[in-house]
Formats: structure tokens, sequence, C-alpha cells
């Protein structure tokens, strides 16, 4: 079937129109698009140097970065495609009604996510700490952005949602270079108090571990049921509180039994009787 050039113009002049329309936009768009990932990327990575400098911890870097990556190159692409004339209106709505339906269902695993932001950001702890919390004592394995995992001192993994965490107090036992060690002994009451400090001193001194600076301190602490209370509160390096902590109990003892020392334990005397 031939269509003769006078039946044909109005198509033609309808496409001509329309390229004269849409081709300068389509052309700017995408010229606007190129340009925008270029930007967006220079961006991030200026995002990413800016976190490195402020010692942002890699996993909050790297979610932060991808991010506003991704956010970018969203508004990047409503903005061209308004560009070229397609209606973002309802486009913008649908992204806020898919956005409030994922976040109401996943309001648990955005609150670990806020609170993994938080952590990774004020840096409550960090991987190696030894911490305390919500009744576990670990040490920090990995820190991630929805959850933490703690490695117990008998080889356990826990693994704790981050959004409780943050929300919880937080006991970091070894952040500061030194710790205090305190320890109560119980003597007899028939034993002499100044002996036994002095008891207690040549303990301490003899353990080249026990800082000279803050000094220590042995102080009778109570008057209990059995037993005077001899408290004694030393100062170690961080990473030699356990050692420290169990080597005086096991050297207090032994000097105690050279001293003679009386280590009081609880008694009970059973008085029976015969009926006549």
């Amino acid at each position: 079937m031939n269509m003769d050039f006078g039946t044909a113009q109005p198509y033609v002049d309808t496409a001509f129109e329309l390229g004269l329309t849409y081709i300068p936009k389509l052309l700017l768009a995408l010229i606007t698009l190129i340009i925008g990932f270029w930007l967006i990327h220079r961006f991030t990575v200026g995002v990413n140097k800016l976190l490195s400098l402020r010692d942002v911890e890699a996993t909050l870097s790297k979610f932060l970065v991808n991010f506003v990556n991704i956010l970018f190159k969203i508004l990047l692409i409503i903005s061209v495609a308004g560009m070229v004339g397609i209606e973002t209106t309802s486009f913008i709505a649908m992204l806020g009604a898919i956005g409030l339906g994922v976040g109401m269902a996943l309001q648990g695993s955005l609150g670990n996510l806020a609170g993994g932001i938080l952590i990774l950001f004020f840096k409550p702890y960090r991987v190696g700490d030894v911490i305390e919390v919500q009744g576990h004592t670990g040490r920090v394995r990995e820190i991630h952005i929805f959850n933490t995992i703690l490695i117990t001192y008998d080889n356990q993994k826990i693994i704790i949602p981050n959004g409780i965490i943050s929300n919880d107090s937080i006991k970091n036992l070894f952040s500061e270079p030194t710790r205090r060690i305190d320890i109560t002994f119980g003597i007899s009451y028939g034993d002499d108090i100044r002996h036994v400090k002095q008891v207690l001193r040549d303990v301490i001194d003899a353990d080249a571990r026990i800082l000279k600076e803050p000094s220590y301190d042995i102080l009778v602490s109570a008057h209990a049921d059995s037993a005077i209370e001899i408290t004694t509160r030393t100062w170690v390096e961080s990473n030699n509180f356990w050692p420290v902590h169990f080597a005086l109990y096991e050297n207090v003892k032994i000097a105690f039994d050279q001293a003679g020392i009386t280590i009081p334990f609880p008694q009970r005397d059973v008085h029976m009787s015969q009926n006549p």
C-alpha cells in the first residue's frame, strides 16, 4: 500500500516538532545525568576522606558513604526525569509510601541501625575492649551496623543488637590505662592488726606489677561477726588486672600461713543432749 507525500506530511511535521521539543531536553538530561554522576562520585570520595581524617569507624564510614551515594543518585534521577517532562509527583509519593511501609515493618531493625550509628560515631567501646552490657561480659570481637559480637572469657560468642546496647549502661572494664584492685581479707579478732598490715605491705611491695603511684591503701573496713575485715586497694596497669588480682589472693594466704595469721571461717557449735 503506497502513501503519497501529501498524506505523510502531517506525520513528518509532528515527528519534527516532537524532535525539536524533546531532543534538546533529552540531550540536556543526558548531560545532566553524566555530570551529576561524576559530581556525586567526587562528593562521596570527599566524604570518605573526611570521615577517614575524623577517625570514623570503617563500618560506619562505609555505610554513610553508600547512603549518601544512593540518596543523591535517586534525587538526580528524579530531577532528570522531571527535565524530560515525566511527572514525578506521583513517583515521589509512591516512594514515600514505600518508605513508610518499610519503616513500620522494620522498626526493630531501624532501632538497631540507629544504635549502631551512635556506637560507631561516639565510640563508647572499640574492637578489643572488654565490656559489660546486658548482663554479659566479654571482649568485643566485631562491631556491625546492626549488632555487636562479644567473646566471653570461656570463649562463648554473644551477639547483642545495637539498639539494646545504645539504650543500656555500658561498663568498659579496661578503657583506662590503670585500674584499682580492691580485695578484702578477714583476720581473727585475736590477731595483731599492725602485724597483719605489715605482712600485707610486704606482699604488695614484692609484686613489681603493682604501681607505686598512685600509692596503695590498707584499711580496716569492717568488724564482721567472726572476723576483722582488712581491705587492700592497689593500682595496676589494666592488662595486669586479673593476673595481680588472683596472685594477691594466693600470696596473701601463703604469707598469712607463714606469719601465723588466722583467716576465720564460719563455725557452728552443735550441742546434743540426751533425754533422760
